[in-house]
């Protein structure tokens, strides 16, 4: 007796769901694609919200920006939940393994006083900042428009809870574990005079209404100037002052920068392409934000770093901003 093995290939029904279908046609969809297009609801709300009735639950007039297809703003990373969480995974256990490094070295022990009071009185600090970046972030998760901004958003406000955590570990390790360091940083928040300032734009941008105008405050204009700031200039500091080691417990927010660089670098052009309007409306804004955002930084960045530290940072804001199309 002999057997005869064949294969039999099963054509699928159907590719993909229908809204997929109807944007990309009868074909096979990416995970992203079936994770992001068109899932926010649009239709059929039962009622307008008693506190804003003027919008609909999900309605595009939250801000003054104008998009012909909100589904425009693609993420060039594809995250969705399961590659996000995925990707963040792999950064986290790396940065758990800097962390468990540091301190079965001792290496906290090693670092100069100097060093360890720059690093409390400045970059501990910014974890409260990183507290209002996650409540910014939430609210364009809340009430922006289209699932391909929001659902970035969201991952982003996660991304600046978790950078306040390892900000708070920081302080925790400096001091064995105690809360002495993380009181001494919340005394400098509340009371040290270098950062009131930020503190008051911290609290500015936490009123605002339109989110996509709140999107460039805080992850164009405040989150470049600070990146420069504290993860660039300070760090160069560290590294003069034999402070290099703090550099294992940053890795995390400079490995982030990176990867999230590319999302909001997208996002600009993709809003700056759209219409001469939204060009004009973008450059005010931004105009608005870094005035503001250079007045409140710069006590802070001539105490830390001297008279041209923010005048470097700045320099790297415009040069983002051209790069996206606006003078």
């Amino acid at each position: 007796m002999s057997i005869q093995i064949k294969t039999s290939t099963l054509e699928p029904v159907r590719n993909t769901f229908a809204h997929i279908e109807r944007r990309f046609g009868d074909k096979p969809a990416t995970r992203y694609q079936e994770a992001t297009y068109d899932v926010q609801a649009e239709t059929n709300f039962h009622y307008r919200p008693l506190w804003d009735p003027q919008h609909e639950l999900n309605d595009p007039n939250r801000t003054a920006l104008k998009m012909a297809d909100w589904y425009a703003f693609k993420d060039p990373r594809q995250f969705y939940y399961g590659t996000y969480v995925q990707q963040r995974a792999r950064m986290q256990e790396n940065a758990e393994s800097n962390y468990a490094f540091f301190e079965k070295r001792g290496l906290a022990e090693r670092l100069p006083a100097e060093v360890r009071d720059l690093v409390v009185r400045f970059l501990i600090p910014l974890r409260h900042l990183e507290q209002a970046a996650n409540l910014n972030n939430m609210y364009g998760t809340a009430y922006g428009y289209g699932t391909a901004i929001t659902q970035a958003l969201l991952y982003n406000a996660m991304d600046r809870l978790g950078i306040a955590q390892y900000l708070s570990r920081i302080g925790l390790i400096l001091d064995g574990n105690s809360s002495d360091a993380l009181q001494e940083a919340k005394g400098y928040w509340m009371n040290d005079a270098v950062w009131q300032p930020l503190r008051a734009l911290c609290e500015e941008t936490l009123v605002q209404k339109d989110w996509f105008e709140l999107f460039l405050a805080q992850d164009l204009v405040i989150d470049t100037l600070m990146f420069n700031l504290f993860y660039v200039q300070l760090d160069e500091k560290l590294v003069a002052d034999d402070g290099q080691d703090i550099a294992m417990l940053t890795e995390f927010m400079q490995e982030w920068n990176k990867d999230t660089s590319r999302w909001l670098e997208a996002v600009l052009k993709i809003a700056v392409s759209e219409s001469e309007e939204n060009k004009t409306l973008m450059t005010e804004w931004i105009s608005k934000w870094r005035g503001k955002a250079a007045e409140a930084f710069a006590p802070l960045a001539i105490e830390m770093l001297g008279e041209d530290a923010l005048t470097i940072a700045l320099a790297e804001l415009d040069k983002r901003v051209a790069k996206a199309g606006i003078k």
